[in-house]
């Protein structure tokens, strides 16, 4: 089977490049290459579903473009095709002076962007909710919303292929034969003019048939939330602490789902491999000697942190210790109301292997016939449409 653009992948930056791709060659032949028997199996169906506005990015970063515009582009995408969307948005607070420069600093970052963002006293903090605390000041984003993050997958894939784009289920990529030509997990050979890598979890080992990903490797993290089921509603916005700007992650914060639920996390966890979701689900032996003998060289030189990281994120295993750094972030809750863990999620974190750092904004590699995206990180699914376009133009239109 012959197509001018095969996507290895249909998560939601696969299908988001899918739908650009559509949108540029209306007469071309188009697949997508999915292991699974549906769309949003992993990342795409299991993030925090937040649409993020785009102030925690310095204007510098591929990032800060994509999730400003990713923002509005699906806010209107959601109210176009009648998906539920949650206008709960959000609020940063402050635990003590020593992090008010840092929240300054967010601030400037959202002017910069141009992103719609206000610092906010305590007073006004408290009118748009009550029981969320802060020191002296908080850093209000009306535009960060919530919605379904497998709904909104599964209708842009009801759409591609309504446009006649071509999905191939329970059928993965197992290896390159030769040039543009691979070998599915069915035994099934395709070839393409042009293959575009958006694997995910496994974007690097793609990219690795086609001779790139040469200096990285993806080190996965899990992320689990934990459910409020208490008598009383505890927040209304979403509540996030302010986050060192040094790492990747956001720390414990509140999210408000679309349905209205409660839930504090994610951990961070170092995972053992790459589908690391419930006991021995997938365990893969050959991936788990790999990843943990990068874990353990990453935790014994303690490169960007990460022995302090991944005993931090252990006690958060603990629903009391998880809950009391949530509680920290409100004037008073039940801390016995956390009663539910959520879905876990994989977080394809792309790791340096020279330099022994995290990489922190997109990287994409490319030759004239293959495409590969090696670090679509969070808030990636915020990012998808503006990010696809960039792909299109960047690595497709642009030969060079």
């Amino acid at each position: 089977m012959h197509f001018d653009y095969l996507i290895v992948g249909g998560g939601i930056v696969g299908l988001a490049i899918a739908r650009e791709l559509r949108s540029r060659f209306p007469g071309s032949g188009i697949a997508v290459l999915e292991k699974e028997a549906d769309v949003a199996y992993h990342g795409s169906g299991r993030n925090s579903g937040v649409l993020h506005a785009g102030f925690y990015y310095s204007a510098d970063t591929l990032k800060a473009k994509f999730t400003r515009d990713g923002n509005r582009q699906l806010r209107e995408y959601c109210y176009a095709n009648n998906l539920k969307i949650n206008e709960c948005k959000k609020v940063v607070v402050a635990k003590d002076e020593s992090e008010l420069p840092a929240l300054f600093e967010l601030e400037k970052r959202g002017k910069v962007n141009g992103v719609e963002v206000k610092l906010i006293d305590e007073k006004e903090l408290f009118d748009i909710d009550p029981n969320v605390k802060t020191f002296k000041h908080a850093l209000f984003s009306p535009n960060t919303a919530t919605v379904d993050p497998s709904e909104v997958t599964h209708a842009i894939k009801n759409e591609l292929k309504a446009k006649g784009i071509e999905f191939f289920f329970g059928e993965g990529y197992q290896s390159r034969l030769e040039g543009n030509r691979i070998k599915t997990t069915l035994g099934n050979t395709f070839t393409a003019t042009k293959i575009i890598n958006a694997a995910g979890l496994y974007a690097d080992q793609v990219a690795g048939d086609f001779g790139f990903s040469e200096k990285y490797t993806i080190i996965p993290f899990k992320g689990i939330y934990l459910k409020y089921h208490g008598n009383e509603i505890p927040v209304t916005t979403n509540v996030y602490p302010v986050p060192n700007l040094k790492n990747p992650w956001l720390g414990v914060h509140f999210t408000v789902t679309v349905d209205g639920t409660v839930k504090i996390g994610p951990t961070s966890t170092p995972a053992f491999w790459r589908e690391n979701y419930h006991g021995f689900d997938r365990f893969s032996p050959l991936e788990m000697a790999g990843i943990l003998s990068w874990e353990a060289s990453l935790f014994l030189r303690n490169s960007f942190n990460f022995r302090s990281i991944a005993l931090e994120e252990i006690k958060k295993y603990k629903r009391s210790y998880f809950a009391g750094l949530a509680q920290e972030l409100v004037h008073k809750i039940d801390v016995k109301g956390f009663t539910e863990w959520g879905k876990p999620g994989i977080r394809a974190q792309l790791l340096n292997k020279q330099t022994r750092e995290l990489i922190m904004d997109f990287v994409v590699e490319r030759d004239r016939d293959s495409i590969h995206v090696l670090n679509a990180v969070s808030p990636a699914f915020t990012c998808c449409f503006p990010f696809a376009a960039w792909v299109v133009d960047n690595y497709i239109l642009n030969h060079g």
